[in-house]
């Protein structure tokens, strides 16, 4: 059941895209902000019982309709899957936005790439020429990718099934959310929704970037992995972004990156050794594909998983 539950869900988020305003994501909006303006009061554990008051009652309730639904008939579970991933997993959400600035740049339409980047990344991209628009995409795909598709992968397939996927989703929406600079926010509250992500993706992350190393450049993306993953603040992120980078062939340089150590490199005066070349439009292409063959490796794992199961 979770090989077609997965299958079909994607079928239909690539057919039928979900919109950002759907009424699920609004409730969700609405209980995050409430729970943040609610437990506010510049501590630790005000973080923690927030995101407890947000998380367990989601969670609790996917569990229980898939309990119930699959005592009445094994079909009704089924759909109750299918529709569980439709709303976690986010494929065409965060797509549009690469595929737009995929399509400016190859129509030499640099100004319309730089506002779908500023658009989507908030990121100041005035004057940003094309490599570091391209760059930026990279990063931001990269990470999306892996937490609107294979971090959900991972989390459904744990015997929660269509709650885990639930609790990836609603952890990574408020790590995400809740560090948002707002005037009322405290960075003491919002410590805990990011350290309780970071717990909850470490184990994907690493996975995702496996997936990207097998399908990838394997060599280069191993030797980024070891070497350049901590050019970036979050290490998960580093993992995923270092192995994407290597398994790509693309030079994706993290803000942590030393500038010394770079321009050592250039004068080759020693240091790891950078993996891949400078980022141009063409390297966006070889990113889809990347995406595309890791998701075909996860199902043939899980399609593989479903057949041993089938026969034990």
């Amino acid at each position: 059941m979770t090989f077609f539950s997965v299958l079909l869900a994607l079928i239909i988020e690539q057919v039928r895209a979900l919109s950002p305003n759907n009424p699920v994501s609004a409730l969700l909006q609405y209980h995050g902000e409430s729970a943040a303006h609610g437990f506010d009061a510049g501590k630790p554990k005000h973080g923690l019982l927030a995101w407890l008051v947000v998380v367990v009652p989601w969670t609790l309730v996917v569990a229980l309709v898939y309990y119930v639904l699959y005592n009445i008939h094994f079909a009704l579970a089924f759909l109750w899957n299918v529709a569980v991933l439709y709303f976690t997993l986010g494929f065409r959400q965060f797509s549009h936005y690469f595929t737009d600035i995929h399509l400016a740049l190859n129509n030499d339409d640099v100004p319309r790439a730089r506002e779908i980047l500023n658009e989507w990344t908030g990121l100041d991209t005035l004057d940003m020429p094309v490599s570091e628009i391209v760059r930026h995409t990279l990063i931001h795909a990269v990470v999306a990718s892996h937490r609107h598709v294979f971090g959900v992968f991972f989390w459904f397939l744990i015997p929660v099934g269509p709650a885990g996927a639930v609790l990836y989703r609603i952890a990574e929406y408020l790590s995400r959310t809740w560090a948002r600079p707002v005037d009322d926010r405290t960075i003491a509250f919002s410590s805990f929704a990011q350290r309780a992500f970071f717990v909850i993706d470490w184990v994907p992350a690493r996975l995702t970037s496996l997936g990207f190393a097998i399908v990838g450049n394997f060599e280069d993306a191993i030797y980024a992995w070891r070497n350049h993953a901590r050019q970036w603040p979050d290490a998960n992120d580093g993992v995923l972004l270092a192995a994407g980078s290597g398994a790509l062939g693309a030079r994706l340089s993290g803000p942590l990156a030393e500038p010394s150590s770079l321009d050592a490199l250039a004068t080759g005066d020693g240091g790891p050794m950078q993996v891949g070349d400078d980022c141009t439009p063409r390297t966006l292409q070889s990113a889809v594909g990347l995406v595309w063959r890791a998701v075909v490796l996860w199902m043939i794992l899980l399609l593989m998983l479903t057949i041993a199961v089938w026969l034990a």
